[in-house]
């Protein structure tokens, strides 16, 4: 029995005809993966494999790369929280920013709030420095967030 649904494979296998080769939608499909089930599960990385044409390893070695993508024994919470630490955030008070909301969330950096709702994370950079300190919530980036603003957006998340 296949565990990638029928709507993930043919997400999947959409992106093949759009690449040189199979190979190079090993990205895409651990994007599209990751972000329907909040994780990569190993039996997922095989499926990938599968269809790609390429070993389980192959895929675990992308998805391991970049430290973007969650294995199954540390699943996100339905919203990513990453506050930025670059230089230029750092500056304008992101490691404040960060102890406070892993204090608010009473979650380390890296943890997810006990209700399941909220991963916090920090970044080396969200590219976002006219903005800084910058907060980026799955996709979307929040600029020159404070202690209360950040506040805001949690109670927001939560509800």
């Amino acid at each position: 029995m296949a565990f990638l649904s029928d709507d993930i494979r043919k997400r999947i296998e959409a992106y093949i005809p759009r690449y040189p080769s199979k190979q190079a939608v090993t990205l895409p499909a651990l994007h599209i993966v990751h972000d329907e089930l909040r994780c990569v599960p190993r039996e997922a990385m095989r499926e990938i494999a599968d269809m790609l044409d390429l070993s389980p390893a192959e895929v675990h070695d992308t998805m391991t790369f970049y430290q973007f993508f969650r294995e199954e024994d540390k699943p996100l919470g339905k919203k990513r929280v990453w506050i930025c630490r670059s230089l230029a955030c750092g500056l304008r008070g992101a490691d404040a920013l960060l102890e406070h909301a892993c204090h608010s969330l009473k979650v380390p950096a890296g943890g997810m709030t006990s209700d399941g709702k909220v991963t916090l994370e920090f970044a080396e950079c969200l590219g976002a420095c006219e903005g800084a300190p910058a907060v980026m919530i799955d996709d979307e980036h929040v600029h020159n967030v404070t202690a209360e603003r950040f506040d805001e957006i949690i109670r927001d998340l939560q509800q």
